[in-house]
C-alpha cells in the first residue's frame, strides 16, 4: 500500500512549530510515503511566505496547497514563482501567478494534487470547482498514478457534492477551510476517499485558531477587533489514506489527530 498524509490548514507559528517537532517521527511511525499540507494560514494566520514554505518543505512536507488567503502576504505573488512544491487554487483566473497543481513521486508512484475553491460564501473570484476539476483531471491523464483533490470551501453540501461528482475518477476529495475536523471520513462506492474537513493544525483552545476573547466579543458587540493567533492545545489534524498502487483506488481513510 501507498500511504499518504494530508494535513489540514497550518495556522501560524503554533501550527508550524508542531510540524517541525512531530512530522519526522510521524513519517517513520506510520511509514508515510507522501505528506501534503494546506499552508494558507501559516504566516500569522493569513497567507504564506517564501521562507515559511521553504521551512515546511524542509520539515518533511512534500507539497503545499493554498486556499482563499493565498495572496494575503505581501510579495508572495512573486515568491510563488520560485516555489515548485506549492500550488495555488486551480480555479482562480489563469492570469494568477503560480502553479495550479503539484506532482510528487516516491517509489515510482506519482501523486498529483490540486485545490479548487468553493463558491458558496467565498470571496475570491473563482471558476466552477466542478468544471475546473474536470479540466484538471483531463490535463493530468497519464502524468500521475493518483489524483488528490482538495476542496477549500465553506459549504458542506458543496464539498459532498464534489465528492460524489468525482467518485471513481480521483483517489481522494478532501475538504479544508472550516478548520473543524468532521466525522464523515469514508471511501465512496467507486473508490474515492472523502471527508468534509480534515481540520486544522494549530491551537484548538481557540475559535478557528484565533484567540477566544476578541472573537466572542466581536460576535457580541460587532465592534472591530484584532484576532491574534492563539497558542494553547496545539494539534496536528489530518487524514491518512491508504492507496492501492495497482488500481490507484483508496482502500482506507482515517482521521489523524496528534497532540503536543
Amino acid at each position: 500500500m501507498i500511504k499518504l498524509l494530508f494535513i489540514g490548514d497550518i495556522v501560524g507559528r503554533p501550527g508550524r512549530d508542531i510540524i517541525n517537532e512531530r512530522l519526522a517521527g510521524l513519517r517513520r511511525e506510520h511509514a508515510l510515503d507522501f505528506v501534503i499540507a494546506n499552508g494558507e494560514n501559516a504566516a500569522a494566520g493569513s497567507g504564506i511566505t517564501g521562507s515559511i514554505a521553504k521551512s515546511l518543505i524542509e520539515a518533511g512536507i512534500d507539497a503545499i496547497t493554498l486556499g482563499d488567503h493565498v495572496w494575503d502576504q505581501r510579495g508572495w505573488e512573486t515568491e510563488i514563482l520560485e516555489a515548485s512544491q506549492v500550488c495555488r487554487p486551480a480555479n482562480l483566473p489563469a492570469s494568477n501567478p503560480g502553479e495550479d497543481h503539484v506532482i510528487i513521486e516516491k517509489r515510482g508512484f506519482r501523486v498529483a494534487v490540486f485545490t479548487v475553491l468553493g463558491r458558496t460564501f467565498m470571496g475570491l473570484k473563482a471558476d466552477c470547482p466542478f468544471l475546473a476539476s474536470d479540466r484538471m483531471i483531463e490535463r493530468l491523464k497519464g502524468r500521475a498514478d493518483a489524483i488528490i483533490v482538495e476542496i477549500h470551501a465553506e459549504a458542506t453540501s458543496e464539498k459532498q457534492a464534489l465528492g460524489w461528482y468525482l467518485d471513481g475518477r480521483v483517489t481522494a476529495v478532501l475538504g479544508t477551510h472550516t478548520h473543524v475536523p468532521t466525522a464523515d471520513a469514508r471511501v465512496l462506492p467507486k473508490g474515492t476517499a472523502f471527508i468534509c474537513d480534515v481540520g486544522m493544525t494549530g491551537p484548538y483552545a481557540s475559535v478557528l485558531g484565533r484567540e477566544i476573547e476578541p472573537v466572542v466579543a466581536r460576535f457580541v458587540d460587532g465592534m472591530p477587533k484584532r484576532f491574534e493567533v492563539a497558542t494553547e492545545d496545539v494539534r496536528i489534524s489530518g487524514v491518512v489514506i491508504e492507496i492501492s498502487p495497482a488500481m490507484a483506488r483508496a482502500e482506507k481513510i482515517e482521521l489523524m489527530t496528534v497532540r503536543r
